[in-house]
């Protein structure tokens, strides 16, 4: 059995695969935050007192921090240069918001520095949400009309025919959701690298607490591990399905 036939035949086994493993990562994210988030900092600050300094601290002055509802909703906006902390971040002073409001603070230091990863995950945004939408469909659609779409002669399906077409453009576009995600990582273990580095170097938290925020940080970093997993798993189960009709 070659490597595309063992895709195939296996696709829905490693897809189910992928779905428990994104279950796990995503409920020892959110094990790991409400464990530390019920462990307050000896310093007192809030994720927003703690983002706050760590902006004007390293240069970032255009960037605006704000209060935004959820839990675990955080994020660092260049377009309009906000920095949103959640119910949980913004006016907490456990080690996990002070761990999450510092990652949030990497990514705009990594927006302000130029980090070149982050550049290209941000081209890549347009595309891939094109691709994570309609690229399936596309690969699907188009790989189902080279089933039908065959010579006349029954000898194979037409290469250059309207299906196969369909199923490029869609793999193509698919591929590019995929990227996304793949560039995500380096990006995110970067935002995360720069905070507890910062934590460590300005004692915004002491040892025993880094190691807290360590955990939240690493636990969150999985969550993006199983993702760009899933859609590397997708991606090659769709491209063995237009070969089963190729």
């Amino acid at each position: 059995m070659g490597f595309w036939d063992f895709i195939y035949y296996f696709g829905y086994a490693l897809a189910l695969l992928m779905i428990v493993v994104s279950l796990i990562a995503s409920a020892n994210c959110k094990r790991a935050f409400n464990q530390y988030a019920k462990v307050m900092a000896r310093n007192g600050l809030t994720g927003a007192g703690a983002a706050q300094r760590i902006l004007s601290a390293y240069g970032v002055n255009d960037v605006t921090i704000q209060h935004i509802s959820g839990d675990l909703t955080d994020n660092f906006n260049p377009k309009d240069m906000t920095l949103n902390l959640s119910d949980s971040v913004y006016n907490s002073s456990s080690i996990a918001a002070i761990g999450v409001a510092a990652h949030e603070c990497g990514h705009a230091i990594q927006h302000n520095v130029g980090f070149v990863p982050n550049k290209i995950r941000a081209a890549l945004v347009p595309g891939a949400n094109i691709g994570s939408k309609f690229g399936p469909i596309l690969a699907i659609l188009g790989a189902m009309m080279m089933g039908y779409l065959q010579y006349s002669d029954g000898s194979g399906v037409e290469r250059g025919g309207i299906g196969y077409t369909i199923f490029f453009i869609g793999i193509v576009i698919y591929s590019l959701a995929v990227l996304f995600y793949i560039v995500t990582l380096p990006v995110e273990i970067d935002a995360s690298r720069r905070a507890l580095k910062i934590l460590r170097n300005d004692s915004l938290l002491a040892g025993d607490e880094l190691s807290g925020a360590r955990s939240v940080l690493t636990a969150a970093a999985m969550t993006y591990v199983a993702a760009a997993a899933s859609a590397l798993v997708m991606l090659l189960r769709l491209i063995s399905y237009g070969k089963r009709r190729d």
